[in-house]
C-alpha cells in the first residue's frame, strides 16, 4: 500500500510508473494472500487502485511531455528565455 501511495505522489516526475508497476504486482499478491487469510483486504485494494492510478498518471505525463516537446521542437535553441517563451507562445497561439 505504501509503495502505491508513493508511486502516486511521484507519478508526475516519471518515477511513479515503475514504482506503480511494482506496487500493482505486490498489491495483487497481497489480494491473493488476503483472500486466503481473510486479513488485509482493504489495504491490498488501496495498493492496487493507487498503483493503477499512478501508472495511468505517469503514462499521461509521458504522452503530454512528448506532445509538448514535439510541438515546441523549433524553439529549443533560442538565445534567451524571452525568445523561448515567445517562440512557444507562437507555436500554440499561432500569432
Amino acid at each position: 500500500m505504501v509503495l502505491g501511495v508513493i508511486a502516486l505522489s511521484m507519478s508526475i516526475v516519471f518515477i511513479g510508473g515503475p514504482l506503480g508497476v511494482i506496487g500493482l504486482i505486490l498489491g495483487i499478491a497481497a489480494l491473493a494472500t488476503a483472500k486466503r487469510t481473510g486479513v488485509g483486504r482493504s489495504k491490498a485494494i488501496i495498493a492496487v487502485v493507487s498503483s493503477a492510478i499512478a501508472i495511468v498518471v505517469s503514462v499521461l505525463v509521458v504522452v503530454f511531455t512528448v506532445w509538448y516537446a514535439n510541438k515546441t521542437q523549433e524553439c529549443y535553441q533560442p538565445d534567451s528565455l524571452h525568445e523561448y517563451k515567445q517562440c512557444v507562445r507562437q507555436q500554440f497561439v499561432g500569432n
